[in-house]
Protein backbone atom coordinates (compact mmCIF):
# COMPACT_ATOMS: atom_id res chain seq x y z
CA UNK A 1 0.00 0.00 0.00
CA UNK A 2 1.09 3.62 -0.78
CA UNK A 3 1.69 6.02 1.59
CA UNK A 4 2.82 8.57 -0.58
CA UNK A 5 1.18 12.46 0.40
CA UNK A 6 -1.65 12.74 -2.47
CA UNK A 7 -1.65 16.35 -4.16
CA UNK A 8 -4.92 17.23 -2.08
CA UNK A 9 -2.93 16.76 1.33
CA UNK A 10 0.08 19.34 0.20
CA UNK A 11 1.49 20.84 3.11
CA UNK A 12 0.86 17.51 5.56
CA UNK A 13 3.91 16.71 7.89
CA UNK A 14 5.90 13.89 6.53
CA UNK A 15 4.89 10.26 6.28
CA UNK A 16 7.31 9.32 9.43
CA UNK A 17 6.08 11.89 11.29
CA UNK A 18 2.16 10.92 10.32
CA UNK A 19 2.56 7.11 11.25
CA UNK A 20 4.73 8.05 14.37
CA UNK A 21 1.53 9.91 15.85
CA UNK A 22 -0.33 6.92 14.84
CA UNK A 23 1.20 4.40 16.71
CA UNK A 24 1.75 7.08 19.82
CA UNK A 25 -2.76 6.90 19.38
CA UNK A 26 -2.29 3.07 19.17
CA UNK A 27 -0.10 2.34 22.04
CA UNK A 28 -2.07 5.20 24.33
CA UNK A 29 -5.25 3.06 23.33
CA UNK A 30 -4.01 -0.35 24.42
CA UNK A 31 -2.30 0.78 27.71
CA UNK A 32 -5.24 3.11 28.78
CA UNK A 33 -7.94 0.64 27.94
CA UNK A 34 -8.64 -1.63 31.37
CA UNK A 35 -9.92 -4.93 28.55
CA UNK A 36 -6.39 -4.69 26.23
CA UNK A 37 -4.34 -4.23 29.36
CA UNK A 38 -5.55 -6.82 31.34
CA UNK A 39 -5.43 -9.21 28.48
CA UNK A 40 -1.60 -8.33 27.05
CA UNK A 41 0.03 -7.75 30.51
CA UNK A 42 -2.43 -8.36 33.60
CA UNK A 43 -3.07 -12.22 32.41
CA UNK A 44 0.30 -13.00 31.15
CA UNK A 45 1.97 -11.62 34.11
CA UNK A 46 -0.57 -13.50 36.53
CA UNK A 47 -0.19 -17.12 34.41
CA UNK A 48 3.72 -16.41 34.70
CA UNK A 49 4.00 -15.68 38.68
CA UNK A 50 0.76 -18.34 39.53
CA UNK A 51 2.09 -21.43 37.42
CA UNK A 52 6.06 -20.64 38.55
CA UNK A 53 5.47 -21.06 42.07
CA UNK A 54 2.73 -23.71 41.81
CA UNK A 55 3.13 -27.53 40.87
CA UNK A 56 -0.75 -28.04 40.50
CA UNK A 57 -0.40 -27.85 36.75
CA UNK A 58 1.78 -31.18 35.89
CA UNK A 59 5.42 -29.89 33.63
CA UNK A 60 8.28 -31.64 31.93
CA UNK A 61 11.45 -29.47 33.23
CA UNK A 62 14.77 -30.60 31.25
CA UNK A 63 17.64 -31.78 34.13
CA UNK A 64 19.16 -28.51 36.12
CA UNK A 65 16.26 -26.37 34.84
CA UNK A 66 13.51 -25.06 36.89
CA UNK A 67 9.95 -24.81 36.38
CA UNK A 68 10.28 -20.66 35.24
CA UNK A 69 13.06 -21.71 32.82
CA UNK A 70 10.30 -22.95 30.76
CA UNK A 71 7.55 -21.16 31.21
CA UNK A 72 8.72 -17.65 30.19
CA UNK A 73 8.94 -18.35 27.18
CA UNK A 74 5.42 -19.72 26.91
CA UNK A 75 4.17 -16.89 28.57
CA UNK A 76 6.09 -14.64 25.97
CA UNK A 77 4.51 -16.43 23.56
CA UNK A 78 1.12 -15.31 24.97
CA UNK A 79 2.05 -12.30 24.98
CA UNK A 80 2.23 -11.95 21.51
CA UNK A 81 -0.54 -14.18 20.59
CA UNK A 82 -2.55 -11.55 23.04
CA UNK A 83 -1.14 -8.40 21.27
CA UNK A 84 -0.54 -9.03 17.70
CA UNK A 85 -3.49 -11.61 16.89
CA UNK A 86 -6.61 -10.95 19.88
CA UNK A 87 -5.90 -7.38 20.69
CA UNK A 88 -6.42 -6.34 16.60
CA UNK A 89 -8.33 -8.52 15.48
CA UNK A 90 -10.82 -6.95 17.64
CA UNK A 91 -9.75 -2.79 17.21
CA UNK A 92 -9.82 -3.30 13.75
CA UNK A 93 -13.32 -4.99 14.07
CA UNK A 94 -14.77 -2.54 15.97
CA UNK A 95 -12.74 0.49 14.24
CA UNK A 96 -14.47 -0.95 11.09
CA UNK A 97 -17.77 -0.67 12.13
CA UNK A 98 -17.46 2.73 13.71
CA UNK A 99 -16.41 4.45 10.20
CA UNK A 100 -12.65 5.07 11.53
CA UNK A 101 -10.90 2.74 9.03
CA UNK A 102 -12.43 4.09 6.40
CA UNK A 103 -12.33 7.63 7.87
CA UNK A 104 -8.58 7.56 8.64
CA UNK A 105 -7.68 5.95 5.19
CA UNK A 106 -8.79 9.36 3.36
CA UNK A 107 -6.67 11.62 5.82
CA UNK A 108 -3.14 12.13 4.91
CA UNK A 109 -1.93 9.11 7.13
CA UNK A 110 -3.47 6.80 4.10
CA UNK A 111 -3.82 3.47 4.46
CA UNK A 112 -0.07 2.43 4.35
CA UNK A 113 0.63 4.54 6.95
CA UNK A 114 -2.66 3.27 8.76
CA UNK A 115 -1.41 -0.24 8.58
CA UNK A 116 2.08 0.74 9.70
CA UNK A 117 0.82 2.53 12.24
CA UNK A 118 -1.13 -0.46 13.80
CA UNK A 119 2.92 -2.58 13.28
CA UNK A 120 4.29 -0.46 15.03
CA UNK A 121 2.04 -0.13 17.72
CA UNK A 122 2.47 -4.08 17.65
CA UNK A 123 6.51 -3.83 18.23
CA UNK A 124 6.51 -1.18 20.67
CA UNK A 125 3.52 -2.98 23.48
CA UNK A 126 5.74 -6.41 22.51
CA UNK A 127 8.89 -4.01 23.99
CA UNK A 128 6.59 -3.18 26.84
CA UNK A 129 5.81 -6.82 27.36
CA UNK A 130 9.54 -8.21 26.98
CA UNK A 131 10.85 -5.53 29.51
CA UNK A 132 7.96 -6.64 32.00
CA UNK A 133 7.59 -10.11 31.80
CA UNK A 134 11.00 -10.80 31.34
CA UNK A 135 12.54 -8.48 34.34
CA UNK A 136 9.74 -10.59 36.29
CA UNK A 137 10.87 -13.81 35.15
CA UNK A 138 14.49 -12.63 35.89
CA UNK A 139 13.24 -12.28 39.42
CA UNK A 140 11.71 -15.33 39.86
CA UNK A 141 14.72 -17.01 38.82
CA UNK A 142 14.82 -17.48 35.12
CA UNK A 143 18.02 -18.20 32.99
CA UNK A 144 17.20 -17.66 29.21
CA UNK A 145 20.49 -19.00 27.31
CA UNK A 146 22.62 -16.29 26.29
CA UNK A 147 23.34 -17.57 22.68
CA UNK A 148 19.43 -18.17 22.28
CA UNK A 149 18.67 -14.38 22.71
CA UNK A 150 19.53 -13.13 19.25
CA UNK A 151 17.33 -16.06 17.94
CA UNK A 152 14.90 -15.64 20.26
CA UNK A 153 13.98 -12.10 19.00
CA UNK A 154 13.96 -13.23 15.40
CA UNK A 155 11.07 -15.36 16.75
CA UNK A 156 9.30 -13.24 18.25
CA UNK A 157 9.31 -10.59 15.34
CA UNK A 158 8.11 -13.35 12.56
CA UNK A 159 5.68 -14.96 15.29
CA UNK A 160 4.56 -10.35 15.64
CA UNK A 161 3.95 -10.57 11.93
CA UNK A 162 2.30 -13.87 11.45
CA UNK A 163 -0.50 -12.91 14.24
CA UNK A 164 -0.93 -9.85 13.28
CA UNK A 165 -1.48 -10.53 10.30
CA UNK A 166 -3.89 -13.05 10.94
CA UNK A 167 -5.49 -10.54 13.33
CA UNK A 168 -6.13 -8.41 10.33
CA UNK A 169 -7.76 -11.06 8.30
CA UNK A 170 -10.34 -11.90 10.93
CA UNK A 171 -10.83 -8.32 11.64
CA UNK A 172 -11.28 -7.21 8.43
CA UNK A 173 -13.55 -9.89 6.92
CA UNK A 174 -16.14 -10.59 10.19
CA UNK A 175 -18.34 -8.67 12.01
CA UNK A 176 -17.19 -6.69 15.32
CA UNK A 177 -19.23 -9.00 17.64
CA UNK A 178 -18.12 -12.27 15.57
CA UNK A 179 -14.59 -11.19 16.18
CA UNK A 180 -14.96 -10.45 19.57
CA UNK A 181 -16.53 -13.92 20.14
CA UNK A 182 -14.21 -15.71 18.16
CA UNK A 183 -10.96 -14.04 18.45
CA UNK A 184 -11.79 -14.29 22.42
CA UNK A 185 -12.34 -18.43 21.72
CA UNK A 186 -9.09 -18.35 19.71
CA UNK A 187 -7.31 -17.25 22.34
CA UNK A 188 -8.32 -19.63 25.06
CA UNK A 189 -7.66 -22.55 22.93
CA UNK A 190 -4.63 -22.09 21.21
CA UNK A 191 -3.14 -20.59 25.03
CA UNK A 192 -4.77 -23.96 26.34
CA UNK A 193 -3.63 -26.18 23.33
CA UNK A 194 -1.93 -24.35 21.43
CA UNK A 195 1.62 -24.81 22.09
CA UNK A 196 1.65 -21.48 23.24
CA UNK A 197 2.07 -21.22 26.86
CA UNK A 198 2.69 -25.22 27.22
CA UNK A 199 4.94 -27.79 24.96
CA UNK A 200 3.24 -28.99 22.07
CA UNK A 201 4.06 -32.61 23.23
CA UNK A 202 1.55 -31.75 26.44
CA UNK A 203 -1.14 -32.21 23.45
CA UNK A 204 0.00 -36.23 22.82
CA UNK A 205 -0.85 -37.27 19.19
CA UNK A 206 -1.67 -33.95 17.94
CA UNK A 207 1.60 -32.28 18.75
CA UNK A 208 2.68 -32.46 15.14
CA UNK A 209 -0.28 -30.61 14.24
CA UNK A 210 0.13 -28.07 17.13
CA UNK A 211 3.45 -27.39 16.43
CA UNK A 212 3.05 -26.81 12.85
CA UNK A 213 0.47 -23.53 13.60
CA UNK A 214 1.37 -20.16 14.48
CA UNK A 215 1.36 -19.94 17.98
CA UNK A 216 2.63 -23.64 18.20
CA UNK A 217 5.71 -22.45 16.31
CA UNK A 218 5.93 -19.60 18.32
CA UNK A 219 5.95 -21.19 21.47
CA UNK A 220 7.90 -24.06 20.52
CA UNK A 221 10.85 -21.56 19.06
CA UNK A 222 11.04 -19.42 22.06
CA UNK A 223 11.49 -22.27 24.59
CA UNK A 224 14.11 -24.06 21.97
CA UNK A 225 16.04 -20.69 21.94
CA UNK A 226 15.88 -19.46 25.24
CA UNK A 227 16.47 -23.21 26.98
CA UNK A 228 19.60 -23.62 24.95
CA UNK A 229 18.84 -26.32 22.26
CA UNK A 230 19.61 -23.82 19.68
CA UNK A 231 18.83 -22.10 16.41
CA UNK A 232 15.31 -23.38 16.07
CA UNK A 233 15.15 -23.05 12.02
CA UNK A 234 12.17 -25.73 11.76
CA UNK A 235 9.86 -22.95 14.19
CA UNK A 236 11.84 -20.07 12.19
CA UNK A 237 10.25 -20.97 8.98
CA UNK A 238 7.32 -22.36 9.57
CA UNK A 239 6.74 -18.88 11.07
CA UNK A 240 7.84 -17.50 8.21
CA UNK A 241 5.37 -19.23 5.45
CA UNK A 242 2.57 -18.33 7.79
CA UNK A 243 3.40 -14.38 7.77
CA UNK A 244 3.33 -14.77 4.02
CA UNK A 245 0.55 -16.32 3.98
CA UNK A 246 -1.42 -14.94 6.03
CA UNK A 247 -0.34 -11.09 5.00
CA UNK A 248 -1.30 -12.42 1.26
CA UNK A 249 -4.71 -13.29 2.51
CA UNK A 250 -5.30 -10.38 4.57
CA UNK A 251 -4.54 -8.05 1.71
CA UNK A 252 -6.71 -10.06 -0.72
CA UNK A 253 -9.76 -10.09 1.46
CA UNK A 254 -9.31 -7.11 4.29
CA UNK A 255 -12.32 -4.55 4.07
CA UNK A 256 -12.25 -1.32 5.39
CA UNK A 257 -16.02 -0.51 6.12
Amino acid sequence: MSTDVPARHAGAAPTSARVLAQVRREVVAVVTNGEQLLLTLVLPLLALVGLARTTWLPLEVPAGMERVDVLAPGVLAVAVLSTAFTSQAIAVAFDRRHGVLRLLGTTPLGRGGLVAGRAGAVLVVLLLQVVVLGGTALVLGWSPSPAGLLPAAAVLLLGAGALTALGLLLGGTVRAEGVLAVANLVWVLLVAAGGALLPASSTGPLAPFVAALPSGALGEGLRTALTGGGVPVRDLLVLLAWTVLLALAARRWFRWD
